[in-house]
């Protein structure tokens, strides 16, 4: 026997409708590429996506078919992700920060047939043009009076392509499993992989954001993700800020620590998302200037691990409570947030961070376990570490185009490429990539959190740590550090520090210090890089 209930689709561009129905005059605010904060409303952001949509039909985009962009955090980045998705076609948000190569790849792979850029990346596009094979037209998200002198072929104007139109289009429907949007993997190793979304995905992925046990977004928030809207949708917040009528605030291509700040204070921000480098800029430029954060109430930290000093920074300096996340571009990316419990509220913040500095629960629709290399679930003990496999509704069965092959194995888990614990309270930690844990003497070493532990020390700015190899153990760790500016901080000190923290056997066989460790595009420490840069390195124990 079947519900007697109605059978509608759960569609994105239901979100921005409903936005403009029920939260109209809720402000969208921009820092703009061209210079001026823009301001506008969910009833324009809903008008003006619904002129884009008109103007995407005149250009012969329709269902399924691909619209690329190239764009900062702002309106009109905002009106793409409705305008596009709201007509069946799929936003493809590329990540500026890859190598043009790889961009020119990740668009042929595609089949982009027009893109987005900001006037930011024309110079890159104009070097790359050339090599788009599927591109018909490049729209500069600009308006008439900012339209650069371009070589670029078939260029139009953002705003008179919207000007040309009247906003009258009601939001078509279809089914809700259509593809929504597409974003790529940053590619550490071969080539980027698709991980292309549906509305339906998109849709729940929201609704458990909202929820007060993951994010807590509500029509009361003013909230500024810092995260870009060309990571994994912004981690969703995009979407859920519209759902729930919460004031956005847009930060464009301002990320250092006084263009945050100003608008943390100017639009009594209660909630920010990012990652740990973007806050430690906030947190330098509050500590040079004395300035305090008297509206923010929490912060989301993601993308990789936030260490314990940083959590504890925000908390007793700030007064800002930080709810550790963690994610995947295959999984929306929401699948944990670190909220505490209500019977953890009475114990001794040092237990409280302990908890905090892992990366917390899983969200409802996501379930999760640990394996060992054989495939059998681990204890959840919180001292057992294995692979992180998930599965659930806004997770991916496959790659674009089938690249990667099968992903999933019988039971459709997908493995994480994470080795984490699982402790009774449900909260999980990362101890590593899997192929970037240390294993020494048969056992692993969780290269993280010898990186969290390093980064407490005052004079360190950022640490990494590799596994290099050891004629008895295999491997044996090398922490590799940044010091902060004006430091002259040596090993022994480090190692010092680091000592009653870690056992025994953990604590790094060597200390050495660089100018720079290098990322990917999206910001995480390529340890593949490190790896082949002290290929020969010898350990004082070796």
């Amino acid at each position: 026997m079947l519900g007697l209930m109605q059978d509608r689709p759960l569609l994105i561009s239901s979100l921005i409708e409903f936005a403009a129905q029920y939260h109209g005059a809720v402000e969208i605010v921009s820092r703009s590429v061209e210079g001026p904060i823009h301001r506008y409303t969910y009833a324009d952001a809903n008008r003006r996506s619904k002129q884009l949509a008109q103007a995407l039909g005149s250009l012969g985009i329709g269902l399924g078919d691909r619209v690329a962009t190239l764009a900062w955090n702002g309106y009109r980045h905002l009106e793409c992700y409705y305008g596009v998705s709201g007509i069946g076609a799929v936003l493809h948000t590329i990540n500026p920060r890859l190598f043009p190569e790889q961009i020119v790849y990740i668009a042929n792979h595609a089949e982009d047939r027009v893109l987005f850029t900001e006037l930011t990346f024309v110079p890159l596009l104009e070097g790359i043009a050339g090599q788009l094979e599927s591109v018909e037209a490049i729209v500069i998200m600009t308006d008439r009076e900012h339209m650069p002198e371009t070589s670029l072929p078939n260029v139009q104007c953002y705003e008179e392509l919207l000007a040309a139109q009247d906003g009258s289009l009601d939001w078509p429907g279809f089914d809700e499993n259509t593809a929504s949007s597409l974003c790529y993997t940053s590619g550490t190793t071969g080539n980027p992989k698709g991980v292309l979304y549906s509305h339906r995905s998109t849709v729940l992925h929201s609704l458990a954001s909202c929820s007060q046990d993951v994010l807590g977004l509500s029509s009361q928030d003013s909230v500024l993700p810092v995260v870009p809207m060309f990571h994994a949708n912004s981690w969703g917040i995009a979407y859920s800020a519209p759902m729930c009528g919460a004031k956005l605030v847009l930060p464009g291509m301002g990320m250092d620590g006084a263009s945050i700040y100003e608008l943390l204070e100017t639009e009594k921000v209660t909630l920010s998302a990012g990652v740990p480098t973007v806050w430690l800029m906030l947190l330098q430029y509050l500590q040079q200037t004395g300035k305090e954060l008297p509206h923010m109430t929490r912060t989301v930290i993601g993308g990789s691990a936030a260490p314990a000093s940083m959590i504890e920074t925000f908390e007793h300096d700030y007064d800002v409570v930080v709810i550790h996340a963690w994610g995947m571009t295959e999984m929306s990316p929401l699948g944990t947030t670190g909220n505490l419990k209500a019977n953890m509220a009475a114990w001794d913040y040092s237990d409280q961070l302990a908890v905090k500095s892992k990366q917390g629960r899983a969200v409802y629709g996501v379930d999760m376990k640990i394996t060992d290399d054989d495939g059998n679930e681990l204890p959840r003990d919180g001292v057992a570490f294995g692979h992180l496999m998930v599965r659930g509704p806004w997770i991916t069965n496959g790659y674009f185009k089938g690249e990667g092959g099968e992903v999933l194995d019988d039971g459709d888990w997908f493995d994480t490429g994470d080795v984490a614990t699982l402790d009774p309270e449900g909260f999980m930690q990362i101890t590593d990539r899997s192929k970037d844990v240390i294993k020494s003497g048969g056992e692993w070493i969780s290269s993280i959190e010898l990186e969290n532990i390093a980064v407490g020390h005052p004079d360190v700015a950022e640490a990494a740590v590799i596994g290099v190899v050891h004629p008895k153990w295999d491997e044996r760790p090398l922490l590799i550090i940044v010091r902060n500016e004006g430091s002259n901080v040596e090993g022994p000190e480090i190692l010092d520090f680091m000592k009653g923290k870690i056992a025994t056997w953990w604590m790094p066989d060597d200390v050495t210090f660089v100018d720079e460790i290098p990322h990917t595009a999206t910001g995480k420490i390529q340890k593949l890089v490190l790896r082949e840069q002290f290929a020969g390195y010898k350990l004082p124990t070796a």
